[in-house]
């Protein structure tokens, strides 16, 4: 049965839609609006239909969260140069409101009849979707699909864990070569030994005995990661490819039987490769190449509410994985979550999520399933006294954080510190009886208090 995401945020219309399509036999799964992915497992759906404002970003921020998903758009602008630019920014299909049940289904099997993606786009599927809405994250969306577009080589930076080899997968299925393999690689999981013949293969004179990596991904993808790891020999032997590539260098990169290997060269670190420049240990020249054209993935701390957003998609991914019930994350685990400072980022998140699931016996996960080191919390707050240095409540945490900040801090500036939204912090205020004091009148200032 094929299974159809709608994204509408107006109800009747949307029950109209699934009334329309479960006519026809197609299972329809709801949600108001683009945050409804963040619940919904995608690696279950055929098709997205979405209604979404033709302003700039706003389809290149869902297209990249849907990853290879088909995407019909519907919308009541008319115009042919706003269906163009849907088109361009990965829309698979346009249709103008009001129109009738045969056109969706019509526009839904056009999509289904298009070719599969490749095995490995497939195994990637459930890897694609990419969850944020703090503006760190939605430039980074755009930056993804124009880079995208080109064919150049790219550096990605951001801290162990926060997800480099997902924007470069992202970049990847944005890209003309996406209906061709990305090959990964961490070279700091390689021995220096190895690593060259695991990239450019062994030769014997003019007999091949192993194909090495570069050319297992001709005319796709390469992401390498930890590059800062190379040794000088492959750093000229990666310099020479590309070169070989741009028409520029002399044809001394690894061929194959009826010529040169082309790959998209994308690599990521999470160290600062200037210093290893400077100190010789990084050839200058390929860094050069890198460097024009880099992507800078945001750590965990700096994304705001993105936590929880991602929390609860990472939560209900691992439940399936898991073949577990759905799970729920309690308010003191959330405040955890979002107190919490995630030195490994993502991947952090992810396994302590993992181990909080396999640990539940019950329907509700706690802070202590979390397993979080509480000495890590309180990322945007001041800094700790030695009274809460002793402290190991988050709830206890959160009630005197706001007691000792909330005369000095507006609501939305306690909010921002705790990382968590106005409305969190009002229903936590409820909860824990902690009484929003009322803005006092400010008498006019006088001389002696200055």
């Amino acid at each position: 049965m094929t299974r159809i995401l709608l994204l509408d945020p107006d109800a009747f219309h949307r029950e109209w839609l699934r009334r329309s399509l479960d006519e026809v036999g197609v299972l329809s799964i709801d949600a108001s609006d683009s945050a409804g992915i963040a619940a919904t497992d995608l690696a279950e759906v055929d098709v997205v239909v979405a209604r979404v404002a033709l302003t700039p970003g706003n389809v290149t921020a869902l297209r990249t969260r849907l990853g290879t998903l088909p995407l019909i758009l519907f919308t009541a602008d008319a115009s042919v140069r706003r269906a163009v630019e849907a088109m361009q920014q990965g829309a698979s299909d346009y249709l103008v409101t009001p129109f009738e049940p045969t056109e969706l289904i019509a526009a839904i099997n056009r999509c289904l009849e298009r070719p599969p993606a490749p095995s490995n786009e497939r195994a990637a599927k459930r890897l694609l979707p990419m969850v944020g809405h703090c503006p760190a994250m939605l430039d980074l969306f755009n930056r993804i699909e124009v880079l995208g577009r080109t064919q150049s080589s790219l550096l990605i930076q951001g801290e162990s864990g926060s997800g480099k080899e997902l924007v470069a997968r992202a970049v990847h299925a944005a890209g003309r070569r996406r209906e061709r393999q990305m090959i990964s690689l961490n070279c700091a999981t390689v021995p220096q030994s190895l690593i060259e013949s695991e990239l450019f293969g062994d030769r014997t004179g003019q007999i091949e005995q192993r194909r090495g990596l570069v050319e297992e991904a001709d005319q796709g993808t390469l992401f390498l990661d930890e590059i800062s790891t190379l040794t000088p020999e492959v750093q000229i032997r990666l310099l020479r490819l590309l070169e070989d590539q741009d028409g520029s260098g002399s044809k001394a990169g690894h061929t194959r039987g009826n010529g040169n290997v082309g790959v998209r060269l994308i690599a990521a670190t999470h160290r600062d490769l200037r210093p290893l420049v400077a100190a010789g240990r990084f050839l200058e020249a390929l860094y050069d190449r890198l460097n024009a054209t880099t992507l800078t993935v945001p750590p965990l701390r700096e994304r705001g509410n993105d936590v929880v957003e991602l929390s609860n998609w990472l939560l209900r991914s691992i439940c399936h994985k898991l073949s577990k019930p759905a799970l729920a994350l309690s308010d003191s685990a959330l405040t955890a979550i979002s107190l919490y400072d995630w030195p490994g980022n993502v991947r952090e998140l992810e396994n302590a999520l993992e181990r909080a699931v396999i640990l539940c016996n019950t329907d509700i996960i706690e802070a202590d399933l979390l397993a979080i080191d509480s000495t890590k919390y309180m990322r945007r707050a001041a800094p700790m006294t030695e009274e809460a240095e002793g402290e190991t409540s988050i709830e206890g945490y959160f009630v005197k954080f706001v007691l000792e900040h909330q005369d000095a801090l507006t609501e939305t500036e306690l909010a921002s510190k705790l990382g968590i939204s106005r409305k969190s912090l009002w229903e936590r205020r409820q909860r824990l009886n902690i009484p929003r004091k009322r803005t006092r009148t400010r008498a006019p200032r006088r001389d002696s208090d200055l």
